[in-house]
């Protein structure tokens, strides 16, 4: 099928790494390996942090446009057989596909829509009621993060169609994954800590700060913390590793080849996850064979199995995290076992092939309940 992809937050080819990006890039990478025929619709970035409603009524007339382009174009020239959103929201909803694919009468798809009630009213209420009105039409909404299930569901029709899909990286192009193995260290020598993560301000941020009070917390252990990432709170981050600051490297920024290297020398991938929506980097490490210790929130549950493949700490909490981490530092045969397993785990089910295939079954079902539809004057 040809596919038109759109993502409203942040384009696939963003210049500024993050685990959206990073997302939206594999959803490409899925789709062509699914055999489809894939074009960028538009890169407008229809995201507004700061509730500005002059902002929002001003995108919302450039989509419009932009829309209108679109449309004139693919009526002439063949329009694309389905279109396929990722990751709407009151903060960035879909300007684009709802009336791109009312005109051209083609299925809408959208992965990882969520609703949150609350803004309903207030600086994001346009946004919010743009959202909302998109994921009641999509013909299929496809559920990366678990957490997003309950509010978008209530919000459609009892019947509309919806699907799970595993969050997912390609193992064999991630260093090799599934060969590595630990680098050689001397008997007693410090636990080689890791973590991977931008530095910005909010959970990015509260996420670092719970880190290094829960390591300040089993400071009695010989461990050395590695810390891959970089942005604007970086200062913010050094402060709060202040009082750890002989046991901890700052990388800055690192390449992906880099990166699997750097996780597959280390014992142990930690990062509390503060209000983290899916959590790409757990998927990542769990490839190199490295075993995770994360707070518990839905779209870490989904990638991490807790016992199996790392701890899951309590949410936001030091303490507990504390505790995970010195159970594992502590045990090394169950971080063994955890590390055969987390490779494993990642190859059975959030490997690229297996996704591919399955969200190509779901695009079709998508377009054979378009064909069904009341609208659509096409015998079932």
């Amino acid at each position: 099928m040809k596919i038109a992809f759109y993502a409203p937050l942040k384009p696939p080819d963003h210049p500024v790494p993050s685990g959206d990006r990073e997302i939206a890039s594999a959803l490409l990478q899925a789709l062509r390996r699914a055999g489809h025929d894939v074009v960028l619709a538009s890169r407008l970035r229809s995201f507004d942090a700061h509730g500005d409603a002059l902002r929002q009524r001003r995108l919302q007339a450039v989509g419009r446009r932009i829309a209108e382009r679109l449309v004139a174009r693919w009526q002439q020239d063949g329009s694309p057989d389905l279109w396929f959103t990722y990751h709407l929201h009151h903060k960035a909803p879909d300007l684009l596909g709802p009336a791109v694919t009312r005109a051209l009468d083609v299925p809408y798809v959208v992965a990882e829509a969520s609703i949150a009630p609350r803004q309903r009213g207030g600086p994001w209420a346009a946004g919010y009621a743009l959202a909302h009105a998109a994921i009641r039409a999509a013909d299929m909404v496809v559920f990366v993060n678990p957490a997003d299930v309950a509010q978008v569901r209530k919000a459609r029709a009892q019947d509309a169609a919806f699907a799970m899909l595993a969050p997912f990286i390609d193992v064999a192009r991630f260093g090799a994954a599934g060969v590595a193995t630990p680098g050689a260290r001397a008997a007693g020598a410090p636990l080689r800590l890791i973590t991977v993560a931008m530095m910005r301000e909010g959970a990015k941020l509260a996420s670092y700060r719970v880190l290094a009070d829960a390591l300040a917390r089993v400071a009695d252990l010989r461990f050395e913390l590695t810390i891959v990432g970089d942005g604007p709170a970086r200062g913010d981050v050094e402060a709060a590793f202040a009082a750890l600051a002989n046991r901890v490297s700052f990388l800055g920024a690192r390449e992906k080849p880099e990166v699997a290297a750097l996780l597959m020398q280390a014992d142990l991938f930690v990062w509390p996850a503060v209000d983290e929506a899916i959590g790409i980097a757990f998927v990542e490490a769990q490839a190199c064979g490295l075993p995770v210790v994360a707070g518990n929130l839905p779209g870490v549950a989904a990638v991490v199995a807790d016992a199996r493949t790392g701890l899951l700490a309590a949410a936001g909490d030091p303490a507990a995290f504390a505790d995970a981490v010195r159970r594992l530092a502590l045990d090394a045969p169950l971080r063994a076992r955890m590390r055969t397993e987390a490779r494993a785990y990642v190859q059975r089910h959030h490997d690229l092939p297996a996704a591919a295939q399955r969200l190509d079954a779901i695009l079709r079902e998508a377009v054979a309940r378009h064909r069904c539809a009341p609208a659509a004057a096409l015998p079932c």
